[in-house]
Formats: C-alpha cells, structure tokens, sequence
C-alpha cells in the first residue's frame, strides 16, 4: 500500500479526478486531497472526505495546518496534480506559492515522483506558455499523462480532456513499481519519404503510432526517451524529448549526431525505413534531379532509384556506447512460419540487433489489435503481444535484463 497525495485544481473535469482517487482507494492505496478554491467550486469537501476516509486540506494558513505544504509532501510516496489547469501549470514552472497547491509544490522532493494529469481548452493546452511549463517541469522530472483528444466541456474540440480515470490510475501504480535502474533510450517512429518534385514523394503507410506508444510507455515508467519521428509520424509525449526526420538522409544524420552525441542504453528501431532513394527523375528525355518544381501530370515519369544502406547494420558502431542493445522491426504480409523465421534471421545475422519485434499485417483485422512477437539473438520467440500496447511493457523487461541472464 502506498501513501498518495493528489492535489485538484479549477476545472470542470475535478468529477473524473474524484473517481481517480475512488479507484486508488479501491486498489488498497492510502490517499489524501488538496484541493484548490476554485477546485471546491467543482466538488465538495464532503465528497472527498468521504471518499478518502481523510480530511480534505485547501487553506495554506488554516489554523494548526500552517505546516501542512512541508508536512503532506513529506508523507505522501507519489504526489499527483489532478486535473492541472492551465494556471496552475504555469505557476508551478514559475515557482508560485500563493496558496496551499502552490506552496507545496514548490516544497516538492524531486527525490519522488510527480505526476501531472492536464484538462484544460484545447487552445489553452496548446498556447505556447501551458507548452514552456510543461517541458520545463518535465525536465525537472515531473511525469505527464498527456491529455486526450475529443470534445471538451467548453463545447469546443481538441487535445485538452483529463484523461481517462483508469489510464492515470494506471500511471500512477506504474510509477510506484519504477525499475530498479533509469533506461536511457533512442527510439525511431514513421516512415521515410523521398521527393519526386516539389509536392509528390515516395513513401510508405507507416503511421509512427507503434513508435508512439513506446515512447509513451518508457516515458511513463520514467526512463529517458529521445524519439526520432517522421514529420508526419504521431508525436511524442510531452515528457519525450524529439527529432525529426524526413527523408532517409535526414532520419540518417539525426541517428548519427544523437548515437554519437550521448550515450544510450538500448535503441528500438521502430521506424519504416525506405529501401530506395530517388536517384533522379526522367520526364520525356530530360533527366531532373529530385524534389524540384511540379511534374506535369500528363506525362509519367521514370524513376532512377538507388539503394539505401542498412541503418540498422550502422547503429552499434555508431553508438558511444559499445554495449548498447538494439531492437530491430520487421513486418510482413501473408507470410508462412517458414518466411517469417528467414525474415527474423536476416536482421539478426551479424550481430546487428539483440531482439526483433516481427508483425504480419494479415495478422491484423481493420483497426483491431495488431499482435507481435518479439525475437532473441538465438532466433526464438521470448514474448508474444496481443497488440502493440503490450509491446513496450516487453521490451522493458528484456531491456532490464544483466546481459549474462537467460530469458525465460
């Protein structure tokens, strides 16, 4: 059982915060509440107390209480602001502390996690100060359930809803079995694209989402991620540091300065890499290079393509950390156990990944699941995941694991 303080603020959304702490309380977890004045104006004092079986705190200089920003902070294991307004985001990276919230955060023990759960307008969440005070408590080490996407309570759409009751509560029980050591992480997300002239490129239907929902979980359970993602890849969280990329000879370059530049634990190699580059483009005779002007559209050109390296034969030699572990992806479609096994073994021939994480797309119904099994050196299956999201989980504890222990 842990001891968890959760801090509400001003918004509409207090009533899903009420049934985080609901559920914290349900799972055997000792919870306390601050609440702001204008979180009152939401939810009473009595709904919390009642939920919590404690009194709820809210005045930074009620009587006997004076103390209470130092004291809760010490005692809780985990504090978590939920839902955090736009306001009380920017006082907190300002270091405000003109109420009870304000003063004990700014009396955090970064020692301890913070977790952070936004609702606000979709505006809000995107002006460039909510932004700022995000990446600044995120380097500070405060954590982010990143706020989802849909209609809010003001009427308008966007990314700004207080996620959903069970994926913080979630975060938090993830956050209270942190891992015994810090990943730090290099992880590549989307396709690449080559330009045939100004407007047209050659490309892949990668979406980045996979790449995205490790990152998120990495990030979650607090390693260090860089993620380098196409531009039109999914985005990272906000915890997330990023790059972005292109064309191969972008997503080239950024592997390159990163894995030279610092020194990463594992790299998970998620991303569709293009096996041609456009070499040059024929239009009726005459030889263009590629990316310039528009082609006219009633006459098809040829496409000069040359080969692209392998990134992934490159990435430990490149890497400032000789023992660093890769993790190569491989997809397929139709294929029997037979190509599969052949298409695993030709990533990890020579030593150039430690795992590979195999999908087939005819595995995979229209917007269902899209199951996955992850492969060892030796060119067995040591994990299979029902979908994407139980990938990242995998990883992690392979990733964990002293080189000299077996897996199970």
């Amino acid at each position: 059982m842990s001891q968890i303080l959760v801090i509400l603020t001003g918004s509409i959304a207090c009533y899903k915060a009420c049934e985080v702490v609901s559920q914290l309380v349900q799972r055997g977890h000792r919870v306390r509440t601050v609440a702001t004045k204008s979180a009152l104006q939401f939810v009473g004092a009595t709904t919390l107390e009642a939920l919590t079986g404690e009194k709820v705190a809210s005045e930074l200089f009620a009587e006997g209480e004076a103390l209470d920003h130092i004291g809760l902070e010490r005692w809780a294991d985990l504090v978590v602001v939920c839902p955090a307004t736009a306001h009380l985001l920017n006082r907190m990276a300002a270091g405000l502390a003109d109420d009870l919230a304000g003063a004990l955060l700014l009396a955090h023990d970064w020692k301890k996690p913070l977790l952070i759960a936004p609702a606000m307008n979709p505006m809000m969440w995107s002006h460039p100060a909510t932004m700022a005070a995000v990446e600044k408590l995120c380097g500070w080490g405060a954590r982010l359930v990143a706020p989802g996407n849909g209609r809010t309570a003001c009427g308008e759409a966007g990314e700004g809803r207080l996620a959903e009751p069970k994926v913080i509560v979630d975060a938090i029980e993830a956050i209270l079995v942190q891992p015994l050591r810090r990943l730090r992480l290099l992880i590549t997300s989307g396709g690449t694209a080559e330009p045939i002239d100004g407007v047209r490129v050659l490309t892949n239907t990668s979406t980045g989402a996979t790449g995205a929902a490790l990152a998120a979980h990495f990030a979650q359970r607090g390693h260090g991620v860089a993620l380098v993602r196409a531009r039109s890849a999914q985005p990272a969280p906000a915890a997330c540091r990023e790059a972005l990329f292109t064309t191969f000879a972008e997503l080239d370059a950024q592997l390159g300065q990163l894995l030279g530049g610092e020194n990463f634990d594992a790299v998970i190699h998620a991303a569709a890499v293009g096996d041609f580059a456009i070499d040059a483009v024929e239009v009726g005779g005459v030889v263009r290079a590629p990316g310039e002007g528009k082609l006219d559209s009633d006459i098809a050109p040829t496409l000069r393509l040359r080969k692209n390296p392998k990134l992934l034969d490159a990435l430990r030699t490149r890497s400032r950390n000789p023992a660093v572990k890769v993790v190569a992806f491989k997809l397929t479609r139709g294929a029997d156990s037979e190509r599969v096994r052949a298409a695993v073994r030709s990533l990890l021939r020579g030593g150039a990944a430690d795992y590979v994480v195999h999908n087939d797309l005819a595995a995979r119904a229209d917007s269902g699941p899209f199951p996955a099994d992850i492969w060892d050196a030796a060119g067995s299956i040591v994990e299979r995941c029902p979908d994407r999201d139980a990938i990242g989980p995998a990883l992690e504890k392979l990733l964990m694991l002293p080189a000299d222990e077996p897996k199970e």
